[in-house]
């Protein structure tokens, strides 16, 4: 078993910066792929961002890239999402999750093993 407890998530203006972070612990952190979701109000969850074990392959979906990192640091369990340029539709709770095979397979999140509570983005216009 694998615990996620994400943190960072607030309320910011468009073009602001929010980082968020998700804290694991049980099993070692680095065996695993780390991913990023978000869910919008009426919307399915969808990817974000993902990272393989070591940080050496990343992923994300389009609308983020040049805007968002995801970083890993496996000394403290952590996984980071930083989030620049925020736009309103960037809003909506944010999780993070764990891939047990330690490879960024895809953007499914029945992919994904283990899964956080989330934590909430707003971003205002």
């Amino acid at each position: 078993q694998v615990q996620l407890v994400e943190s960072g998530g607030g309320l910011v203006q468009a073009g602001g910066s929010l980082r968020l972070s998700c804290a694991a612990s049980g099993r070692t952190f680095s065996n695993y792929a780390m991913g990023w979701f978000r869910q919008a109000p009426g919307k399915e969850r969808e990817f974000v961002a993902a990272i393989s074990r070591f940080g050496g392959t990343t992923r994300y979906r389009d609308s983020v890239k040049g805007r968002f990192t995801i970083s890993r640091d496996n000394a403290k369990n952590t996984v980071y999402l930083q989030m620049n340029s925020l736009k309103p539709e960037d809003t909506g709770i944010y999780y993070c999750a764990a891939d047990r095979t330690g490879v960024v397979r895809g953007a499914s999140s029945p992919l994904y093993d283990y899964w956080g509570q989330g934590t909430q983005v707003t971003v205002s216009s």
